[in-house]
């Protein structure tokens, strides 16, 4: 399993200069890849250009050589950082999550879900209890490669740990492929396997 990025760069239309510019990476499911760089250097959008979120670039971004599709599931998912901006405010957490799959009691309880949660509107949570459900929904069976942006910013630390244990073992287990962003250190070079730092890879 291979996403690759070759020669990718964006603008915002309001700007003048490269956010990103030349970007080129391989990414495969063998190993983990953390990756690092500024606030503001462009982390978050190459995220969701590889996701395929954002789908007006230059360049190309392929899972196993192939385009991403445009319109139906995402075999690359993307974990934001608030997941609070991605939840339609009107559906109750049952049909956010099963927007995505249908997630049977174990997996709920394996991310610490309470059952009471599934009949509540995202306003009636908290960025962390909401996160549990934007990391769950994302882990749908036919998910390839996992992005998590900042994804445990939300949570206290013990939650950190009980999150990513879950979801490094589904990913390792499924020999799906992982790219962890994070302005944690400690974090990064904890849990991956390696590292690449965004100011190295992009040619602004």
């Amino acid at each position: 399993m291979e996403l690759k990025a070759a020669n990718v760069s964006f603008k915002y239309p309001s700007a003048k200069n490269y956010l990103l510019k030349d970007i080129n990476l391989e990414l495969d499911n063998s190993k983990i890849i953390g990756l690092i760089g500024d606030s503001g250097s462009g982390k978050s959008t190459l995220c969701k250009i590889l996701s395929g979120y954002i789908q007006k670039y230059e360049g190309s971004v392929t899972l196993d050589g192939k385009e991403l599709p445009k319109k139906e599931f995402k075999p690359v998912q993307l974990i934001y950082q608030h997941p609070e901006k991605v939840m339609n405010p009107k559906w109750k957490m049952e049909q956010v999550l099963a927007e995505s799959w249908d997630v049977n009691d174990e997996m709920l309880s394996e991310f610490g879900i309470q059952k009471s949660w599934l009949t509540r509107f995202p306003q009636e949570l908290s960025g962390g209890e909401l996160q549990r459900f934007s990391v769950l929904r994302s882990l749908n069976p036919n998910t390839k490669f996992l992005i998590a942006d900042e994804m445990t910013t939300m949570l206290d630390a013990i939650t950190q740990v009980q999150i990513l244990d879950s979801v490094l073992r589904i990913v390792k287990q499924r020999k799906m492929g992982f790219l962890l962003v994070s302005h944690d250190m400690d974090l990064v070079d904890t849990i991956c396997d390696d590292k690449i730092y965004l100011k190295d890879i992009n040619g602004v």
